[in-house]
């Protein structure tokens, strides 16, 4: 199945009009963003996923890396438990059995972790102390920052302009709260925004907004076959 597969040209779901689908797990379901399965068994997805209150997975290795941003409840495993506002990357090679006791809804990325991304990470955006004042006014927390992507939350004030930037190697948003708007689309909470390699933008905040970004992965994609 192919959703917003091609990454040569720009996509942009809200999750808001999206319907959730049951997954082959009680309890667990999904809102699909991007999905290329054509080589098995790599499949590229980018979705966000709900677990109802005492649901789980049984045990699952990441053979592409997973890399998920907790929007809500709590994610737990049997190493430890991941509030919301928790943004994680585990590398190809590892893996962990999820439940929630209360439920959670995650963003997730699978398949999509450069094979030489051994960092596996857990960390609490909600930590004040790990942000850091930008010029234009703007907040930004830096994620990760490689030779192939980097990886940040931003927090723009409502009326901000930023100028036209160029992303050579593509750019990647998911609006958390607030709303911005550039030369295309209005993007409110909730929306999940993909452009190509090249791309240029000019961003325009409405509202008071915060959101996950990732640049530079789109251009030499991973592929595992």
């Amino acid at each position: 199945m192919k959703l917003n597969a091609d990454l040569a040209q720009r996509a942009c779901e809200n999750i808001y009009d999206l319907e959730w689908e049951e997954s082959s797990t009680a309890g667990v379901q999904r809102l699909r963003l991007e999905r290329d399965d054509d080589q098995p068994p790599a499949e590229r997805v980018t979705t966000v996923v709900r677990f109802a209150p005492g649901s789980s997975f049984a045990q699952n290795d990441h053979e592409g890396g997973e890399e998920f941003l907790v929007l809500d409840g709590t994610l737990s495993d049997q190493y430890g438990n991941y509030p919301a506002g928790t943004y994680g990357r585990n590398p190809k090679g590892t893996g962990h059995a999820p439940f929630s006791e209360d439920g959670c809804i995650m963003l997730v990325k699978l398949w999509q972790m450069h094979p030489d991304d051994r960092q596996q990470l857990a960390i609490n955006t909600r930590d004040e102390g790990l942000w850091q004042k930008r010029a234009d006014g703007s907040d930004q927390l830096t994620l990760l920052e490689a030779g192939y992507e980097s990886v940040c939350m931003l927090r723009w004030p409502a009326g901000l302009t930023v100028e036209e930037q160029r992303f050579d190697g593509g750019v990647e948003y998911f609006v958390l709260s607030g709303s911005f708007h550039d030369q295309n689309w209005v993007y409110p909470e909730g929306s999940w925004l993909r452009l190509p390699p090249g791309s240029r933008q000019t961003i325009y905040v409405d509202r008071q907004c915060t959101v996950y970004r990732k640049s530079g992965h789109l251009l030499n994609p991973v592929s595992y076959v």
